[in-house]
């Protein structure tokens, strides 16, 4: 399948492009980035340069993917998502003079496949959101999310977990120490550590 890209997008000749990734209105994809196949790149989005994008990704409107943010296959990120990528940001040193474009540390970040992030919703620098996570609009993510975790709040803490197809989770048994989840929607089983399991609030 082709590549679309709008003409009012500005895609650098050194990004990779998979095949039938779109990218929409006045989108901005610097060098160095990778973005997989079948992607679908909403208006106004930002991707930084070096960013890597998986497979089947969907990036909603207005949404700015800083350098250091890594994402996976299949994940979701909803209208105005804002990633951080710096925990100690300044415009200035401290005797006055400006910041210069090596003068800080990045921290990086991952979002990890099938993950869903809401609208909204902003992700703090160095974290790591686990695979079918799901983040909920207007959330401020501080830490870690665990694979299937459901979290929202600001700060966002975790409520439940998910199943890949979005369901609710709920305890069938116990294997050791894994907890295995069954969804209430379509059958599937999940195993999640129980110290995990046991943290939800």
């Amino acid at each position: 399948m082709a590549v679309r890209i709008h003409p009012t997008a500005e895609v650098s000749d050194q990004a990779t492009i998979g095949e039938g990734t779109s990218i929409w209105h006045q989108c901005q994809i610097r060098p160095g980035v990778r973005l997989g196949q079948n992607c679908n790149i909403g208006k106004g989005v930002y991707v930084d340069a070096g960013v890597q994008i998986g497979d089947n990704v969907k990036i909603q409107n207005y949404v700015s993917v800083y350098h250091g943010v890594t994402v996976e296959d299949g994940v979701f990120i909803g209208p105005h998502v804002c990633f951080t990528n710096d925990m100690r940001p300044r415009a200035v040193n401290a005797d006055g003079s400006p910041k210069s474009a090596d003068d800080w540390v990045l921290s990086e970040t991952r979002i990890q496949r099938g993950a869903a992030l809401g609208a909204n919703s902003t992700i703090r620098c160095g974290i790591t959101i686990g695979e079918w996570a799901m983040v909920g609009s207007g959330s401020v993510v501080t830490r870690d999310v665990p694979a299937h975790g459901l979290v929202f709040g600001n700060p966002a803490r975790l409520r439940a977990f998910v199943c890949a197809c979005g369901a609710s989770l709920h305890s069938d048994h116990r294997e050791g120490d894994l907890v295995v989840a069954r969804c209430e929607e379509c059958d599937t089983l999940v195993k999640i550590p129980a110290q995990v399991w046991e943290s939800v609030r």
